[in-house]
């Protein structure tokens, strides 16, 4: 567990009576706003590429990039687009694994695992799921994020820290 989700595991810990609960809960992501056409650039520690199904595996420290938006996992996934049976070189969608952490602006969020599709401009988190806005934390199982409309909702119990205005 890394060091980030251990702090705000004990911030909700701490909170947990200030904190408000639902069952679904849909936030303004717009930090997150996101032109899903821009080049995507990504590093590793090592690279397998499967010609069969048209498929490659980053393995370690992988680190992935596009526009502003950084997204860091232990693996990730990479599935291209194909047209008539033929590969395009598009990337068709990401799956992260590992501690995955998404950071884009004052927003971050961390999850077990992170399926980015990019032709919808959609990312679902799954798996203890925590998403920092500043000083505000929520946590859930899932989190759908709308890279296009710069939402994201979450799904099952979700827990949330709002800090007021008043108190430092």
């Amino acid at each position: 567990m890394s060091f980030a989700r251990m702090l705000i595991a004990g911030l909700f810990a701490a909170f947990f009576a200030q904190g408000a609960l639902a069952q679904g809960t849909q936030v303004p992501f717009g930090g997150l706003r996101q032109d899903a056409s821009l080049p995507v650039e990504i590093t590793a520690d090592q690279l397998k590429v499967d010609q069969g199904d048209g498929s490659a595996e980053f393995i370690g420290n992988v680190r992935v990039g596009q526009g502003e938006m950084r997204l860091s996992a232990a693996r990730v996934r990479v599935e291209y687009a194909a047209e008539n049976g033929e590969a395009t070189g598009r990337i068709s969608r990401l799956l992260a694994s590992g501690g995955v952490t998404l950071v884009n602006g004052a927003e971050a969020a961390e999850a077990d695992e992170a399926e980015y599709s990019i032709e919808k401009g959609q990312i679902v988190m799954i798996g203890h799921v925590i998403l920092t806005q500043g000083a505000n934390a929520l946590s859930s199982a899932r989190m759908v994020i709308d890279l296009n409309k710069g939402s994201a909702v979450l799904h099952g119990r979700v827990k949330t820290i709002f800090k007021s205005g008043g108190n430092p």
